[in-house]
């Protein structure tokens, strides 16, 4: 596990989380395909929320189950936050947003969730 420094484009909203990132997730659900999300899943307790928790606004959509997390003024999409099956809170870092992470040494493994 590693600390990695995130952020949206504006720099109001500023977070760390540890995670591996051993398993980066490229979904085609309709709000991840159309905003370009590469997510990883930890659980809530391993993000902080450094600077800007005020800053966030929050987008839910159909079961409303998943708090889609954004900064109010750039409008970059950070995370998410909602529970697994199991009831434990987790949260659904977009990797994009972390900054030391190359993406090319990223790959995504592919998840259906425009079927589900």
């Amino acid at each position: 596990m590693a600390l990695h420094k995130g952020s949206c484009h504006c720099g109001k909203v500023m977070f760390e989380v540890e995670t591996d990132l051993e398993q980066v997730i490229a979904c085609n659900c309709s709000i991840c395909s159309r905003k370009g999300y590469l997510l990883t899943f930890v659980p809530r307790g391993a993000l902080t929320v450094v600077r800007g928790e005020e800053d966030l606004s929050t987008y839910t959509f159909n079961t409303h189950t998943i708090q889609h997390r954004f900064c109010s003024t750039c409008g970059s999409a950070t995370f998410g936050e909602g529970r697994q099956p199991t009831g434990e809170a987790m949260a659904a870092i977009n990797v994009r947003c972390l900054e030391t992470v190359d993406l090319a040494e990223i790959k995504p493994i592919p998840f259906n969730g425009r079927d589900r």
